[in-house]
This record gives C-alpha cells, sequence and structure tokens, in this order.
C-alpha cells in the first residue's frame, strides 16, 4: 500500500511539474523563470581579486600562445588552462556565482590554472601523464569557444596513456547553476556513479543543461574525439550512459547513433514528448513543432536498438520509470523484451543491489565490444541529419520528417537491402571490413530486385551507391550532379545552422522598414545572449562588410537585417525561394506587407551551397522551453514568416503567419509531413 501511494504521489508530482511548465511553453506568460538563475552578490574585496587574477591568466595564456607557436604539441594544451580562466571570467562577467562557496572554488580553480600555466612556460606539463580525475579542454568547431571535460583514468595511464582502453560516457543531469565553476570543481573531486577497472570515464559537459542537445550533441563527439587524440580508447568498447537528464541524453545517443557504441545504459531520463510532458490537447501546438518532436524522440526510432544491446534501469518509484516503459512499449512491437533492471522501493537514485546487476551486464558486454561490421543493420529515420548505421546510409528521402527504414544484411549471394521512403542509399565498408570475397563479382539487391554487382577491394572494402528512378534502383556516381538536394549534414530545419560553425552577421546599412530594423537588432542581441547563456560559447559576430571568402567557405551565416541593410543578404535575395523586398515578402503566391512582416529560414548558401544561410534567428526554442529538457525541441521548421506587430515572447520571436519545410529540392511546397508510425 505504501510502495502504491509513493509512486502515485511521484506521478502527480511530475504530472503537476510538467503541466504548469507546458502552460508557461504554451502562454509564454511571466511564470517563466530566469535559466540560469541570477547569481549572488560577492563582496567588492573578491570581486576586485578574482578580477585581478583572471587579467592575470588572461595575460598569460596569451603569452604562452605567442611563446608556443612554433610548438604545436605544447600548443595544443592551452585549452587545458584557458577552461580555468573561462571558469571564472564567465561567473565575474555575468553574475553567475549561485552560492557563497563558490568563491572560493573560483580561487582554487586560478590557482590550478596559474599551475598548468606554469607548467606549460618550462615545457614540461605533468596533467597528460595524470591519472586519476582529471579536468581539460577543447576548441568546438561550432563557435571557436573552448569547452571543458571531465575524466575519470585508471591508474594504469600514468605508465602506458596510448594502449586502447574501453571508454564509458557519462551524461550528468540537469543542473540550472552548473556553471563552469561547478562543473570543474565536481570532476576534480566527484568519480561518479561508475568506474570500471582499466576503464576512461569522459563525463561531457554537454554545454551546461540542455539535454546533450543540438550543440550539447555535438559537444558529445568533439569531447570524445579529443579524448581519442590523447589517449588510447578501443573504439569498439564505447558505453553510452546516464542517469536522469542524463539517462534521456543516453536514450538520444543509442537510438540516434546506434552503431556508435558497444552497450548503451540509460537510467530514469525520458524517451519522447508527449507522454512525458502528460500533453492530452494538442490543438494548441503548432503542427510543425509536433513534426520536430520527431528530431530527438527515441520511441519512434526504436528499430535502430536492433542495432545495440541495452541495460536500462529505473528506480521502482520513480517517476521517470516512465521513459524505460515507453522504450519497453516501443521495442515489444518489434519482437524486443527490454531488459529493464529496477530497484525496489527506489525513487530517484540506484538501488545498491540493482546498480551492481547493471555493472555486472555492462562489463560483460563491453569486454566482447560491438562488432564494426554487423551482417545484418537496422536504421530508421525521420531527418538525414541520422542517417547512417555501420556501412548502411540512406543519402536521400522522397519526404523528410516522415519515416524512412533501410535495412540491409550480407547472404551468400551478396547483400539484399530493403526500403521504405528512400530514394537513395549507400554501402560503404571501410577498409578490412567487407565480409564478402575479393575473388568474385556479388549480387547487390534493393526490395527484392537484383539492383548491380560489386566486387570488394583488395583491401577488404566496398563503396557502392544506389539511387531511386522510376524504373527502379540503379547505381549511381557519387560525381553525377543532382543539383541542389537536402543531404545529411544541409537538411535543415533551421536549429542544425548551429550545430557547425556559425558566424552571426550584422547589417551595417539602412533597413528598409524601422520596425524590421529595430526588431532584427533586438532579435541579434537576444540569439547572442541566449547561445551564452543556453550553450556557454560566445558567438562569432562579423559586419556584413568583413565577411571574407574564407568565412564563407567554412562555416554558416546568420544574416540579420533585411536586404536593405545587409550587403550579404542583398547579394543572394534574388536566390531565395522566399522573395523579400521593400514592399513585401513573397511565399510563393503568399504576400505579406514588409513594414510588419519578415522571413526567417535556413537554405544552403548560394555563395556556398555546401554551407547554410539562416535569416534572422538563433536557435529556435526559447525561455519557455528552458523549463524543462523535453521542451527543448526545434520550434520552427525550415522557414516561417513572422508578423512583428505582435512583441516577442519567452515561446515566439513574433506571431508566426505562417511556417513549412522545403521539399526535398528546397523549394517551396504546401505539402505537409504526414504522420509517423
Amino acid at each position: 500500500m505504501r510502495k502504491t501511494l509513493l509512486a502515485k504521489l511521484a506521478c502527480v508530482a511530475l504530472v503537476s511539474f510538467c503541466g504548469s511548465q507546458l502552460h508557461a511553453q504554451r502562454t509564454g506568460d511571466g511564470a517563466v523563470h530566469r535559466i540560469p538563475p541570477a547569481g549572488v552578490t560577492i563582496s567588492d574585496d573578491d570581486r576586485k581579486e578574482l578580477k585581478a587574477g583572471v587579467d592575470q591568466l588572461g595575460s598569460e595564456i596569451d603569452g604562452l600562445r605567442d611563446a608556443l607557436r612554433r610548438q604545436p604539441a605544447l600548443l595544443d594544451l592551452l585549452p587545458d588552462v584557458q577552461i580555468y580562466h573561462n571558469a571564472v571570467r564567465y561567473a565575474l562577467t555575468y553574475n553567475e556565482f549561485f552560492k557563497a562557496d563558490e568563491v572560493a572554488k573560483a580561487r582554487t580553480l586560478l590557482k590550478e590554472g596559474f599551475g598548468r600555466a606554469a607548467e606549460l612556460k618550462d615545457g614540461k606539463p605533468t596533467w597528460p601523464h595524470a591519472a586519476g580525475l582529471v579536468v581539460r579542454g577543447y576548441v568546438s568547431k561550432i563557435d571557436g569557444s573552448v569547452q571543458p571535460y571531465g575524466l575519470v583514468l585508471p591508474a594504469s595511464v600514468a605508465q602506458d596513456s596510448e594502449r586502447p582502453r574501453r571508454l564509458d560516457i557519462w551524461y550528468h543531469g540537469r543542473g540550472e547553476t552548473l556553471s563552469e565553476i561547478n562543473f570543474l570543481s565536481d570532476r576534480e573531486r566527484n568519480k561518479g556513479d561508475f568506474t570500471p577497472a582499466d576503464t576512461i570515464v569522459l563525463h561531457p559537459y554537454g554545454r551546461y543543461c540542455n539535454g546533450n542537445r543540438f550543440a550539447g550533441e555535438v559537444d558529445t563527439f568533439e569531447a570524445l574525439a579529443s579524448v581519442k587524440k590523447r589517449y588510447g580508447v578501443d573504439s569498439n568498447r564505447i558505453t553510452d550512459r546516464g542517469f536522469s537528464m542524463g539517462g534521456a541524453a543516453c536514450w538520444m545517443f543509442a537510438t540516434h547513433y546506434a552503431d556508435q557504441w558497444a552497450v548503451a545504459a540509460p537510467g530514469a531520463g525520458f524517451t519522447e514528448t508527449i507522454d512525458f510532458l502528460h500533453i492530452r490537447d494538442l490543438s494548441a501546438i503548432p503542427w510543425y513543432q509536433q513534426i520536430l518532436w520527431r528530431q530527438y524522440d527515441s520511441t519512434n526510432l526504436a528499430l535502430n536498438l536492433l542495432n545495440l544491446p541495452v541495460v536500462a534501469y529505473s528506480g521502482e518509484i520513480d517517476a521517470q520509470k516512465q521513459a524505460a516503459d515507453r522504450m519497453a512499449d516501443a521495442l515489444k512491437q518489434i519482437g524486443v523484451t527490454l531488459t529493464h533492471i529496477i530497484g525496489p522501493k527506489t525513487r530517484h537514485a540506484y538501488e545498491p543491489i540493482a546498480k551492481l546487476e547493471v555493472a555486472r551486464r555492462v562489463d560483460a558486454i563491453a569486454a566482447i565490444g560491438r562488432n564494426p561490421a554487423p551482417s545484418q543493420v537496422h536504421l530508421t529515420t525521420y531527418t538525414l541529419r541520422y542517417n547512417t548505421m555501420y556501412w548502411l546510409a540512406i543519402d536521400s528521402m522522397e519526404h523528410e520528417w516522415e519515416k524512412a527504414i533501410a535495412e540491409a544484411r550480407v547472404t551468400d549471394q551478396g547483400i539484399d537491402v530493403t526500403s521504405k521512403n528512400v530514394t537513395a542509399l549507400s554501402i560503404n565498408f571501410g577498409p578490412g571490413l567487407c565480409p564478402l570475397s575479393e575473388s568474385q563479382d556479388w549480387k547487390i539487391s534493393v526490395d527484392h530486385r537484383p539492383v548491380a554487382t560489386a566486387r570488394p577491394s583488395s583491401d577488404s572494402s566496398l563503396e557502392l551507391n544506389l539511387r531511386k528512378t522510376a524504373d527502379g534502383w540503379e547505381p549511381e556516381s557519387r560525381t553525377e550532379t543532382q543539383g541542389l538536394r537536402k543531404m545529411h549534414g544541409l537538411q535543415g530545419p533551421i536549429d542544425d545552422a548551429f550545430c557547425d560553425s556559425f558566424i552571426m552577421v550584422k547589417p551595417t546599412g539602412q533597413a528598409a522598414s524601422e520596425a524590421v530594423g529595430q526588431w532584427t537588432t533586438t532579435e541579434m542581441a537576444h540569439a547572442i545572449e541566449h547561445w551564452r547563456r543556453q550553450f556557454r560559447g560566445e558567438a562569432r559576430v562579423k559586419d556584413d562588410t568583413a565577411i571574407s571568402d574564407a568565412d564563407i567557405a567554412s562555416s554558416n551565416l546568420i544574416l540579420w537585417g533585411d536586404p536593405s541593410s545587409n550587403a550579404i543578404l542583398k547579394k543572394i535575395a534574388d536566390r531565395l525561394p522566399i522573395k523579400w523586398d521593400s514592399d513585401a515578402v513573397r511565399v510563393g503566391d503568399k504576400s505579406y506587407p514588409a513594414s510588419s512582416h519578415l522571413p526567417i529560414l535556413i537554405y544552403p548558401n548560394p555563395l556556398n551551397p555546401k554551407h547554410y544561410v539562416v535569416l534572422n534567428s538563433g536557435f529556435t526554442f526559447r525561455e519557455s522551453a528552458y523549463l524543462n529538457n523535453a521542451m527543448q525541441t526545434p520550434k520552427l521548421p525550415d522557414w516561417a514568416v513572422v508578423d512583428i506587430t505582435s512583441p516577442p515572447t519567452s515561446l515566439e520571436p513574433g506571431k508566426i503567419e505562417d511556417a513549412n519545410f522545403f521539399d526535398e529540392d528546397w523549394k517551396l511546397t504546401t505539402r505537409r509531413p504526414g504522420a509517423g508510425d
């Protein structure tokens, strides 16, 4: 009876919590609070002392950058110093001391930063060879920021750091006050829940508290690449783990990148949007936002877990047990029973005996490791952003944001592929991975029809590209020109532009409409400020007149202003599918007055179609969505028209008059993606 009552109370609490947050999301009202919160006041003496330390350490970093220019191996270690400098600098600049004891933490971090700087100056850094708890950093491709990560390193690393070892990735839980100071301080003192023998444990910062989504998602792979560069890592024994918000991240990485891990071990978290947020009335939520839930919902991608062992954990009376229950339901539909370890009479924590069982199972699977080229693979996706599973890739879809499936298996005749909602696919076994003999041609069949023969190269590699035509499937050369088409890394929606290198492009001219000029100035400032708050970077900002050929070649351009005020936008305006001049915004046969409306969109840059241009938008979820990580999903598709006579809210940048996705050829369409199954 008591257990049942506790479970009911936990569920009621979650319903109430999510319900109030969902109301705030829908209405954009005053229920939204600032995240991260405003910091506490620290004394003038403390501020003066820390500011002096930050300035001095910053000066030493500048000196090291110049001194080590001809010593790339040492220069590569500079981010390991910068993480300390940035942690204290951010806290001072943005009022992010949340408790009085964080001043002492800041002093300690500055001292450690000075210590590492001195070692670098002497050319004798010790921390790259240290074992135990070590914090390090890397420079992100997205915005050039230095991002921290934590490591738990086994003692054996001190003697042999290059030997390939198992690596566990551990995603942290939600923490609205998880500043860089608090993250680094914790990672230097706390080993975490699981520290397997002879295993490197990577703790990504994930760019703060975004559920490891968007730039937080990219952080995992950038941090992992940094670790692989510095230590020996067995790529076939990398595990995917986390609890609470970190459990949600673990589920997401498991279903979206199932071919990357030896095993996934999520604890609690959430796996989908509607049930977790207890949404009962969809009428108040725009149709395209409902479609965009498909980007991160894991239950829709259960088929991908046929490629990956999963050991889930939940406390018996934890409301977030719901996450594994929903995944169990989804897996049951494809004939799989989820391994779900339950902690008896336990709320939101690991129960000791159950924790040992989770560890036993994960360790056994990790010891075997993943097969880098399994004979059968299963891939399902709603977007070309997540288009690869081992040696099979979906390169083009008939309708993005509807479920696409490709499954392939190696047989004694060759390779058989079946597909749904797929118009181009590729088979790519890397060197040494193709199981087919190099001494003969093999049959390649798609959707039960032979379409080609192929023979592996002498290094046991095989690459084949196939495209669907009116007459069926046929081989395709990568050099063939297909025109502008959605593809992996160039598929939208708007938020995708902020998962790679981007530059905010500031207009220097006069806007045709004073209202548009004021709106774009305010919204650009909002985008820059909230990028730093939520993704812990400092956006690159350049005047439109300062954008170089190198910028166009390397980065997505976020163009603010209108064709009158922004020189880059003026140059490409007539090459965009939505037309915009001083009189009107024209979307197909619809027209909106330019004095009060403007377009937001993402599109391949006409000056370099390998990168995006975005008009007048930062990442698209706003303050109301910060309240719950399950709400942090894309809020706008590929394009929208905004009525700026309605002021921005915590929900929207203005009244959205119209919005939709472009079609697979990046053209306007009135079609909406259909229901997913």
